[in-house]
């Protein structure tokens, strides 16, 4: 649904970025998904030993961009609103989560205002179509 709505082509795989740009497949996306009032998540991230850590860094700055997809809860199948957010700011907040985790592992929340405050919605638009992505 999300590849449809960005133009994207999406991987089939578990173990590869989520999707790719169909003019370019060096640039990869990974997406991230809630319900509204939800938080998107990076589960089983590392804080240590460093070797861990920076394998799982590395699921994140693979990618170009990320894109953060709020749905409708009583209504699953509509998306509400679509972030894009820069790959170092999230690589920051991941890191600033981690660094202050008492966990060796640990889930990594973005909460929807966070996104608001560091990234960009892209979908919906005036037109109903995507921003530029």
């Amino acid at each position: 649904m999300l590849g449809q709505i960005l133009k994207h082509e999406v991987h089939k795989t578990k173990h590869e970025a989520d999707a790719w740009n169909p003019q370019d497949k060096s640039e990869k996306f990974e997406y991230l998904t809630c319900f509204e009032k939800g938080t998107f998540q990076f589960d089983r991230m590392f804080s240590s030993p460093p070797e861990k850590r920076q394998k799982f860094i590395e699921r994140i700055t693979r990618n170009s961009k990320i894109y953060c997809a709020v749905f409708e809860k009583e209504n699953p199948l509509n998306v509400l609103k679509i972030f894009v957010i820069s790959v170092e700011t999230v690589v920051d907040e991941v890191e600033r989560q981690l660094d202050n985790s008492s966990n060796k592992i640990s889930h990594v929340s973005l909460s929807v205002k966070w996104c608001e405050q560091n990234g960009k919605i892209v979908y919906p638009n005036q037109t109903n179509k995507p921003a530029e992505t």
